[in-house]
């Protein structure tokens, strides 16, 4: 096959849902072509009298799997009577158990390492758990060359502990979660792609280095993927499609190549980040700003759109998620909330995320696939929303392309919305003192001033304060400027220009909306403090409810 891409699906835990796998890869294939392998990692078998009969008209060859089928060992006692040995074996046609643990090499030259079921925690063994011995077995062989550089997938059905270090938490308590050992395997082994299961939690890491910059050589990056089980009723995604050259076959320089949303590598973690860590939840309380200063709640209606209409939510199950990763262009679907080094995540509550039990719906507003729209709390004009990122991002520069996307597409709407009421919009962010993105929108007369005057108000009133303004450069990221991280303060004006401040010890936390308040500009002094200006819960629900109908002919999410 040569430099040619291998198409590869990964499926988490099957549980004997055999018919409903095989006939969403099936579908799948109908639209895009036929995929050269299919990776199960979690559970394969079921334990019910329903999985055993499906089971059996793939073994006696009354159905057959569309696609060469690769599948880890039991995970649990309850399947282990399904698999003859620990060495591997075909199952049934197309179906293959690889075995205990090994490396698997297709004619490709793609290089899969595994190892099946959960890590032991007594001895003996039991025949669905692995032990120390298999994992060194396992990695010996392979980083005894001078020339190993890493394994391009690596399968194990159990989470590494602390993956998500670094960067996005996943959507459970992690306290237990993931296993040592596998952390230290994945750290010793470079995957470039790295599945688990068990969890029922679809979890997208963003992309870690394998390389201390500026002490190492460039080493490519890993991407871990926790898939959901098939058919599950949240519609988690369970099937992640994707392209692969193996690395055998790659030019060394396109192999390095690193995506701009990279983080550090989670299992290599300095003793001083591990006490931040242990510190995070004391930190956090002192210095984050009250958390109601905005608060809106996307809570438990996930599956309706505010106002009682239907709308999509999450297409992440059912290989819907493959479909998007398409239009993006790359196969690298990139997973939530990249974390800086130095703000871990906060342990406590947020107020911003979807799935957050604080926050009140009455203020959303509009609910996207990645990002939704909400009224400002104490908002400077009726009209003040904000945008944020459904899952926890701390600051635009840490969004992954999706998000961005899917921002830069509520932004365009609301432009347009503005417009059509005679405003101009203006947004700021501040990342500080904030633990979760939100994006401010104010819009201001067309009458009452011009871009201009808006960006000589903001770069006048920064003066007086020693607070200095930069321009960034049109088609310049901010992530270019701004290193995940970084505290810093940015306003975009309708013109596309960008002004940018990057904060050193204090900055005033009202500044965008004093600015916006001024005589120069709004001329409405006493609306800068939000804490003035709120409303009543009937008062709210009211405003919403006016800009949600005023917003529906502009809102790209709702679906008709």
């Amino acid at each position: 096959m040569g430099d040619q891409p291998v198409r590869v699906l990964a499926c988490g835990d099957v549980k004997g849902r055999l018919n409903a796998l095989f006939n969403r890869v099936q579908t799948i294939q109908k639209k895009t072509g036929q995929f050269d392998l299919l990776l199960c990692v979690g559970e394969f078998f079921g334990n019910t009298p329903e999985a055993e009969v499906e089971w059996q008209q793939y073994k006696t060859g009354a159905k057959k799997a569309p696609i060469h089928t690769y599948i880890l060992g039991a995970a649990s006692q309850d399947t282990v009577k399904n698999f003859p040995s620990a060495d591997g074996c075909e199952l049934a046609e197309n179906i293959t158990y690889l075995g205990r643990r090994g490396v698997f090499t297709g004619v490709s030259g793609l290089q899969i390492a595994y190892v099946s079921g959960q890590e032991a925690l007594q001895e003996p063994a039991p025949a669905h758990c692995f032990t120390s011995k298999d994992l060194s077995t396992l990695v010996a062989p392979l980083t005894s060359s001078s020339k190993f550089r890493g394994v391009d997938i690596l399968l194990t059905s159990q989470w590494p502990r602390g993956v998500w270090h670094y960067a996005n938490n996943p959507a459970m308590n992690t306290k237990f979660l993931g296993s040592s050992s596998v952390a230290n395997l994945a750290d010793k082994l470079k995957p470039r792609y790295h599945f688990a299961a068990l969890e029922d939690s679809h979890y997208e890491r963003l992309p870690y280095r394998n390389h201390v910059v500026l002490q190492e050589n460039a080493q490519h990056v890993s991407r871990f993927i926790a898939l959901a089980s098939v058919s599950n009723p949240a519609k988690k995604k369970y099937l992640y499609a994707f392209n692969i050259i193996p690395m055998k076959a790659m030019d060394p320089s396109e192999l390095v190549k690193q995506p701009q949303d990279v983080t550090e590598n989670p299992y290599r973690r300095s003793t001083k980040d591990k006490t931040d860590a242990q510190k995070t939840s004391f930190s956090t309380a002192v210095e984050e700003e009250p958390a109601h200063q905005f608060f809106f709640d996307l809570s438990r209606q996930q599956a309706g759109a505010p106002g009682g209409r239907a709308r999509k939510r999450h297409p992440e199950g059912d290989g819907q998620g493959w479909e998007r990763q398409q239009r993006h262009g790359d196969g690298h679907h990139q997973g939530l909330n990249k974390q800086p080094r130095k703000h871990p995540q906060p342990s406590g509550p947020c107020w911003f995320c979807l799935a957050s039990p604080q926050v009140e719906k009455h203020l959303v507003i509009s609910i996207g696939t990645h990002c939704y729209l909400a009224l400002a709390k104490g908002g400077l004009t009726p009209q003040h929303v904000l945008i944020l990122p459904i899952g926890h991002y701390q600051s635009v520069v840490e969004l992954s392309s999706e998000v961005v996307e899917e921002m830069e597409k509520y932004k365009t709407a609301l432009k347009s919305f503005y417009r059509s009421k005679g405003e101009r919009c203006v947004l700021f962010e501040r990342n500080y003192r904030s633990q979760h993105l939100q994006l401010q929108v104010v819009p201001v007369p067309l009458d009452r001033c011009t871009t201009e005057d808006i960006k000589e108000a903001f770069v006048v009133q920064a003066q007086e304060q020693q607070i200095e303004l930069m321009e960034i450069p049109e088609h310049t990221d901010l992530k270019q400027i701004a290193p995940p991280g970084t505290p810093y303060f940015y306003v975009e004006l309708d013109s596309g220009e960008k002004l940018y401040y990057r904060i050193q010890k204090h900055f005033p936390l009202q500044f965008g909306r004093e600015v916006l308040a001024s005589e120069a500009l709004l001329n409405i002094p006493t609306r800068a403090d939000w804490k003035e200006c709120k409303q009543s819960r009937e008062e709210e629900e009211e405003t919403c409810k006016r800009i949600r109908e005023d917003f529906q002919p502009y809102d790209f999410a709702w679906d008709d």
